[in-house]
């Protein structure tokens, strides 16, 4: 299946079971009367939205380059992670807001348990599903703005999951102060998921080098070839762009190496890291190992020649003046 399609028809699904959990919560929300199931909605109308967001930014970042993007459109899913992570930080303060004001208020509501406890019972399932195909796929195709829509539909399993357990705990206690409280409780498990999909997607957008173990990994492969090439001091430049890995270092080669062979290492070392990382762009600059060393020579040798004419013309000065002052002494 092309990679393009698979990417579209999970981001389509995600839409459609938003859609069906936002619409259903609501309507459970309003006739329970309950806080923790409208907090729930409004989780899922983030998600909804967010999913939106998700459906454009993977068909917009699977364009090829053209003349205004030559880099490609991959950071329009750094840029949708990061719009994504917001609204699920803005819908928790929400939350807690409306959840707070409820408990010092001390307003009591009586709700109809049974009915929330279905619909989060469904919800639960049906996000569990999604999101482990949302999480698959981003991890095949490398796509932050997939896997930001997974750990949307992640979340949303666990508030369910713990909405629903307080839903069961109010109908077997009768205490509606639970409510609030569990919504609070919730709230702050998606404000977490919020804030580290913001900051994954802003090291993006910043051109964060990747993990120190990716780093590691690259040199590994390049010095299978140190016998005839040297990777030059921290050379290696990498960085992530929606889906793609972007990979820039220097190699140097004696300086009586062909260009032919120095290419031929330049295309094994690249194949070997699309092997470890499929989807990214390398760029290797191959240069002279001489390069340095020679030009360190020259001027080490500039150094000492103008050391030495400006000593040879102290001497000199120093000689006249001496031979003046022997003429006066006659």
């Amino acid at each position: 299946m092309d990679i393009h399609y698979k990417k579209n028809l999970v981001a389509g699904l995600s839409i459609t079971s938003n859609v069906v959990l936002t619409a259903l919560k609501i309507i459970t929300g309003i006739i329970s009367g309950s806080l923790c199931i409208i907090s729930e909605a409004i989780h899922s109308f983030s998600d909804l939205f967010a999913s939106l967001l998700t459906f454009f930014s993977v068909v917009k970042s699977s364009k090829p380059a053209d003349d205004d993007h030559p880099y490609g459109h991959g950071k329009y899913e750094d840029l949708s992670g990061f719009i994504e992570g917001l609204l699920i930080i803005c819908a928790s303060l929400f939350i807690i807001y409306e959840a707070s004001k409820k408990i010092i208020l001390g307003i009591n509501m009586d709700t109809e348990n049974l009915l929330g406890i279905s619909v989060m019972f469904i919800a639960v399932l049906l996000n569990i599903i999604v999101s482990f195909l949302l999480f698959k796929v981003a991890k095949e195709t490398h796509s932050i703005s997939l896997y930001a829509d997974g750990e949307h539909l992640r979340t949303d399993v666990y508030s369910s999951f713990g909405v629903m357990v307080g839903l069961i705990l109010i109908k077997i206690t009768g205490y509606s102060v639970l409510d609030p409280v569990i919504a609070i409780l919730v709230s702050g498990i998606i404000f977490k998921a919020g804030y580290s999909i913001s900051k994954k997607a802003v090291n993006n957008l910043l051109d964060h080098s990747l993990p120190f173990e990716n780093i590691d990994k690259i040199e590994h492969i390049v010095q299978k070839y140190a016998y005839i090439a040297t990777l030059k001091y921290h050379s290696i430049k990498a960085r992530q762009v929606g889906p793609t890995k972007d990979i820039d270092m220097v190699l140097q080669f004696p300086e009586n190496t062909s260009i032919c062979e120095c290419h031929k290492i330049c295309d094994e070392i690249e194949k070997q890291i699309q092997v470890l990382y499929p989807n990214c762009s390398i760029s290797i600059h191959a240069e002279p190992l001489c390069y340095k060393k020679n030009a360190k020579i020259i001027v080490i040798k500039n150094i000492l020649n103008n050391r030495l004419l400006h000593f040879l013309y102290k001497s000199e000065k120093k000689a006249i003046l001496v031979y003046n002052s022997g003429i006066k002494h006659y």
